[in-house]
């Protein structure tokens, strides 16, 4: 996916390395190399404009790595058109501000209004569920100490399962919206669901309150080419595809009041092997911290 700030990158990258080759020097004598430094730190201010706005982040895997559990058509919808609608929409209620990462946008969505809701609230879930998932077989499985927490909270992990499927199903969750596993203030866990794009860090939301670690998209576009109507087996499916690697190390950070940023996949696309558009690895404060098993 091309993005505005690999686009300045490409063009740093280009004009340092004609810097670099030539044999100029300028009139007071600078070296090329003081030239393409100087020529550096102008053009980081100008990189660091062009990556203000929040970004679409590629997959970090490819559209049928997620099969059967999900198909190929169902994430080109879901990823091309309805998360890239919802970055655009934030991206436009945001222009002309300051933009800080999307989960600093949640606390205050409910209160800011429908573009921060609905849009930021899309933005930060959807960035979320992709980094959540891993291609089938990949996602490894839930550490000790997530394995236990789930245990002491719902049983077992067959118990946790269905009582999250149960949570997710149409006449619980009626409409669109979200099931989620959280971490509370206690530090225990948690099942809700919430409705639309809303999520459990937002004030006021509906449900329990708390960091997210694992939530399932139960709008009927992240479904419905497949499954039709029956969202419970959606769900069901899904559980192939979830990235307990990942879940467990949100795991570790909500247990210390930190909130995954989820902002972009990069490191993820890395790990699963999948080349993504640009060579460079610019983090700009974003962060992945995707892990997939062996």
């Amino acid at each position: 996916m091309a993005r505005r700030f690999r686009g300045a990158a490409l063009l740093v990258a280009a004009m340092l390395l004609c810097c670099w080759h030539c044999s100029f020097v300028s009139p007071q004598g600078a070296s090329r190399r003081e030239m393409a430094a100087g020529l550096a730190t102008g053009l980081v201010g100008l990189l660091s404009e062009s990556a203000r706005a929040y970004d679409l982040p590629d997959l970090p895997y490819a559209y049928d790595a997620l099969e059967p559990s999900i198909d190929k058509a169902t994430m080109e919808f879901h990823h091309d058109k309805h998360h890239l609608t919802y970055v655009t929409n934030i991206n436009k209620a945001m222009e002309g501000k300051s933009q800080p990462p999307l989960v600093e946008l949640q606390k205050s969505a409910i209160k800011d209004g429908a573009a921060f809701r609905n849009s930021g609230g899309g933005a930060y879930n959807h960035n979320f569920f992709w980094l959540e998932m891993a291609p089938t077989g990949k996602g490894g499985k839930p550490s000790e100490k997530l394995s236990k927490a789930i245990d002491d909270s719902f049983g077992s992990m067959d118990d946790f399962k269905a009582k999250f499927e149960a949570a997710g199903a149409p006449g619980a969750r009626f409409g669109s919206g979200w099931v989620w596993l959280v971490v509370t203030d206690d530090k225990k866990l948690a099942i809700t669901s919430t409705p639309n794009q809303d999520n459990p860090l937002m004030d006021g939301v509906e449900g329990t309150a708390g960091i997210p670690i694992l939530g399932c998209d139960v709008w009927e576009h992240a479904y419905y080419l497949k499954y039709q109507y029956r969202r419970p087996d959606y769900i069901k499916a899904w559980w192939d595809v979830v990235n307990w690697d990942q879940v467990s190390a949100w795991y570790e950070d909500a247990l210390g009041g930190k909130a995954p940023t989820a902002d972009s996949a990069t490191s993820a696309a890395a790990l699963s092997g999948r080349k993504t558009s640009s060579s460079f690895n610019l983090k700009l404060g974003f962060e992945a911290n995707a892990k997939y098993g062996s």
